[in-house]
């Protein structure tokens, strides 16, 4: 879309969907792009490693990494002594809100991106949630989005005191329903190196991926069903797929 001037933040976890978020939010030409990535306590640091790979490659006007810990809350497998599951079929993963669900986590990223893009006189905010191949987390239904969008447009000095003349703020949630494929094919066009992108929930110390937890397993399917050849380093056979 030549011509648009907007700024935008984008949510970056350093994985496959806020990754080709970003390059959805490049192609519609919001300039600068502003990549925010959350330190909150997860189990490791690769993913934090990837988002800072992905914000040079895409060379964002700033990438910002907040700290907050969740674990003081835990209830997760992601922040918490939790094992994280493994081997689990398609209809197990849809079927019910898993343990490596974080409370509230999605609320929490929004609105320490909504206070920046009030300091930065930002309107728009992309986030790859998905409710199509995911893990049935409440906080990546469009329900989710829309409810907060009209929370942050009556929470804002940005959005309440100049009513009529300003934007409204704005989340993106380009992929909201879109299948994992689709999301792949998309970033495909749009130029995106998945090999420098993490996304397991339990990497060994290298940091490979584990091949066998939720995420993996719907990463893995996206790039079979994409017929996309998968970049990913694997700690195990890569073969299995859902």
């Amino acid at each position: 879309m030549p011509g648009r001037t907007h700024s935008a933040i984008v949510l970056s976890s350093g994985g496959l969907d806020s990754t080709t978020c970003l390059a959805i939010a490049r192609h519609e030409n919001y300039r600068p792009l502003y990549s925010l990535s959350f330190d909150y306590g997860q189990r490791h640091r690769h993913e934090l490693q990837a988002a800072a790979r992905v914000a040079n490659a895409f060379g964002v006007a700033e990438h910002r990494v907040i700290r907050i810990d969740l674990r003081q809350f835990g209830k997760s497998a992601l922040t918490d002594d939790i094992a994280v599951p493994k081997d689990r079929d398609a209809s197990t993963i849809s079927g019910e809100i898993p343990i490596t669900y974080v409370p509230a986590r999605n609320t929490i990223f929004l609105s320490y991106a909504l206070a920046w893009a009030e300091v930065l006189d930002v309107r728009d905010v992309f986030i790859g949630v998905n409710a199509v191949d995911y893990s049935g987390y409440p906080d990546c239904r469009p329900e989710f989005i829309r409810a907060f969008e009209a929370m942050a447009n009556l929470a804002t000095k940005m959005t309440t005191q100049a009513a009529g003349v300003s934007r409204p703020f704005r989340i993106h949630a380009p992929l909201i329903n879109l299948t994992k494929a689709q999301i792949i094919g998309r970033g495909v066009e749009l130029g995106v190196n998945y090999g420098i992108t993490h996304s397991c929930y339990d990497p060994d110390p290298q940091g490979r991926a584990c091949g066998r937890c939720d995420s993996c397993l719907l990463r893995k399917k996206g790039f079979a069903d994409a017929g996309v050849a998968d970049p990913t380093r694997y700690s195990t056979d890569p073969s299995g797929v859902l």
